[in-house]
C-alpha cells in the first residue's frame, strides 16, 4: 500500500513486518516552493543551534525574583540605562524571561519581558523548523520568508514598545 503524505513521496511502501512497519520518505519534487541556496541553508542551522543555545543558557540561569538583572550571573555589567536614568530599557527582563520561560513560568516570563517571553517561543518552535526546512532546503510552512521574518520582528518591537511605555507610564510592573 503506498502512502503520499504533503511534501513526501514514499521511497520503500508500507511494509508490515509483523507489527511493524516502516515508511522512508525522501523530499518529493512536488514540495512546494524553491530549493534554497546553500548559504542560506547554513544561516537556517547556525540560527537554529544559537536559538538551542539560548534556551539551553536559560535552563542553567536562575531567574532573578526582581524581573531583570539575571544577565548578571554571565558576568555581564547592569543594564547601563537603568543604571544612568533610572528607567529600564526595553530589554530588561529579557533573560530573565527566558529563565522563567524554560521553567514553564509563563506567565513571570511575561511579566520580566513579553518580547523575551514570545521570543523564547519562537526558539522552541523555530529550533526544529529551522533545522527542518535546512534539510529539505525549502521553508517549510513559509511562502515568503521576507515578509513572514517582518511579520515577527514588527510584532517583537510592538510588544517590547507597547511593555516598555507601560512600565515609563507606571501601568505595569
Amino acid at each position: 500500500m503506498s502512502v503520499l503524505l504533503q511534501g513526501f513521496i514514499p521511497l520503500v511502501e508500507f511494509r508490515k513486518a509483523g507489527y511493524i512497519s516502516a515508511l522512508i520518505m525522501v523530499p518529493s519534487p512536488r514540495s512546494e516552493g524553491p530549493l534554497i541556496a546553500r548559504w542560506e541553508q547554513s544561516l537556517l542551522t547556525l540560527a537554529g543551534l544559537s536559538g538551542l543555545i539560548l534556551l539551553s543558557l536559560a535552563i542553567w540561569l536562575e531567574p532573578n525574583p526582581s524581573g531583570f538583572g539575571t544577565h548578571q550571573q554571565l558576568g555581564l555589567p547592569p543594564c547601563t540605562i537603568l543604571f544612568w536614568f533610572d528607567v529600564p530599557c526595553p530589554s530588561c527582563g529579557g533573560t530573565t524571561a527566558f529563565a522563567h520561560f524554560v521553567r514553564g513560568q509563563w506567565a513571570a516570563a511575561v511579566r520580566a519581558n513579553a518580547a523575551a517571553a514570545a521570543f523564547a517561543g519562537l526558539c522552541v518552535v523555530g529550533v526544529p523548523w529551522s533545522w527542518a526546512s535546512a534539510w529539505q532546503r525549502r521553508y517549510l510552512g513559509v511562502r515568503d520568508i521576507v515578509v513572514t521574518l517582518t511579520v515577527v520582528m514588527l510584532v517583537l518591537i510592538a510588544l517590547s514598545i507597547t511593555q516598555w511605555v507601560g512600565r515609563l507610564q507606571g501601568w505595569l510592573p
